[in-house]
This record gives C-alpha cells, sequence and structure tokens, in this order.
C-alpha cells in the first residue's frame, strides 16, 4: 500500500440521468465526455492527465498535484457550465445535460484495489449527492452547473479570488446524508444565477431562526461569512475573530493573529 496523496477531487453527476431511455442515456454519456473535455481544453487543463473513475450518469476526477485549485473552479466551473448551456440550447427537455459538480481536496490513495480508498472521496461524494444541491439546481431550468464546495475550499480558494470566485453567489448549505450518518456544512452556487432569496434551504446566521428561511449569500447584512464569524468591512464578528484589510485578501480568522483555527 503507497501513502495517500493530498489532492484535488471533482464530483460530477448528471442530472436526471436515470429517467432516461437507452438510447438517450447513451448518448447523454458520449456528450457528457465531450464537454468535460473541451472546456478543459478550453483553459488550458489536460484531462488526460486526470485520474478518473467513471459511473454512467458521472465520475469522480482526481487531479494532477499542478493544477490549482482556483484554475478548475474560476476556470473550468464556469466553461463548463458556459458549454453545457450551449448545447442544451436547441435540445428538448429529456435531453438536455445539467450537472452537479462538487469540489474537496485531502488524502486519497490511488492504488486501491477497486477504486480509491479515502474519506475525503467520500466526502465529496456526498456533496455532490445532497438534497440542496439537486433542489438548486432544478430551480433553474437553464443553468448548466450548481456548483458546490466544502467550507475548506470555500474559504480557501474562493474567499481569496473574489473577482474570479463570486464568492457573494455561494449560500452556505448543511449536507446531511442521516442513513450514513453524514452532516456536514457546505458553500453551494448555481453558475451564473442568483440564488439569494429562493427557498433553497441554507445553514442560518445566529440571528436566524425558524423553518422556510430562504437563501442568504456570505455578503448578506454587509460581509462574508465562514463558520461562525462574519467579516463586516475590515471588522470580523464571532468567537475570538480578528480581520485586517480587505476582505478575500487579508483576512485572519482565529483565537489569536496567525492563528488559522
Amino acid at each position: 500500500m503507497r501513502h495517500p496523496e493530498r489532492r484535488l477531487l471533482i464530483s460530477v453527476d448528471m442530472e436526471r440521468y436515470s429517467r432516461r431511455g437507452n438510447v438517450q442515456q447513451y448518448e447523454a454519456q458520449r456528450h457528457f465526455r465531450e464537454l468535460l473535455h473541451e472546456a478543459a481544453e478550453a483553459v488550458g487543463l489536460d484531462r488526460v492527465a486526470w485520474t478518473t473513475q467513471q459511473a454512467g450518469d458521472g465520475e469522480l476526477a482526481i487531479v494532477p498535484r499542478e493544477v490549482s485549485e482556483s484554475r478548475v473552479i474560476g476556470r473550468f466551473v464556469p466553461e463548463l457550465n458556459r458549454r453545457l448551456r450551449h448545447h442544451n440550447s436547441s435540445r428538448l427537455p429529456a435531453a438536455k445535460i445539467r450537472l452537479r459538480v462538487a469540489v474537496h481536496q485531502g488524502l486519497v490513495h490511488l492504488d486501491g484495489a477497486n477504486g480509491f480508498p479515502g474519506n475525503a472521496v467520500v466526502f465529496v461524494c456526498r456533496l455532490c449527492e445532497a438534497a440542496p444541491v439537486k433542489q438548486a439546481l432544478a430551480a433553474f431550468p437553464d443553468a448548466g452547473v450548481a456548483l458546490v464546495v466544502s467550507t475548506e475550499i470555500f474559504r480557501d480558494v474562493v474567499t481569496e479570488y473574489p473577482e474570479e470566485m463570486r464568492p457573494e453567489r455561494f449560500v452556505r448549505i448543511e449536507v446531511a446524508h442521516p442513513d450514513k450518518e453524514f452532516r456536514e456544512d457546505a458553500w453551494l452556487c448555481v453558475v451564473d444565477e442568483d440564488i439569494n432569496g429562493t427557498t433553497i434551504p441554507v445553514v442560518p446566521s445566529p440571528t436566524e431562526h425558524g423553518p422556510g428561511q430562504t437563501a442568504e449569500s456570505p455578503t448578506d447584512h454587509g460581509g462574508i461569512r465562514t463558520g461562525d464569524i462574519r467579516v463586516k468591512g475590515q471588522n470580523a464578528i464571532g468567537p475570538g475573530a480578528t480581520a485586517i484589510g480587505s476582505v478575500g485578501r487579508d483576512g485572519n480568522f482565529g483565537t489569536g493573529r496567525g492563528d488559522p483555527r
């Protein structure tokens, strides 16, 4: 057994795949792979170098170490969404391809006997299967991609590159699979859509109570919120929080300066 490697993981799943007939599934698989390869090539990524585990309605991809997270999230995913929208514009609803895309990072064994062992792999697949992600994509019939990222990816990548990532378009959700004893927070957006104000269930802030709340962006109430910490201007609000400078540039969240906890 080789040592696990820390990699960026992408889980992709096709909407309504099982409702298609045999020929429609065959065509959907072909277009799915073509669109992924074309989107990657358009932004300078070589998908041939990606380690993938295929499924009929999607795939799990383990990205090479040298590929930056910002290129995947900030360029590849929007390009994929653009191509999906174009592809779907001339097709009947039953033939459209719409995707849920989940991104996470963590340790993974690349030499598994029947796949890729690692909790990070389980985690990213759970994100992709989350009910709020499915609901978000269903709420926007013209959208191509619903993107969900782990809290770590949102904190370390999305908020660090606000010009590319549009963190204000993300909302914090709870991913819950009670039958699998899985419950984690994540961040969700529908690419090129504004999901704020929809009925997608989100994780409420400490001042919000009651069911039926609408989606709230990380910049609602004038700031970005990560966990229990909300940044407004140059101030961080939350247990043991400090912030210096502009949001997404010099923010420091923790019990003291330099402490990232």
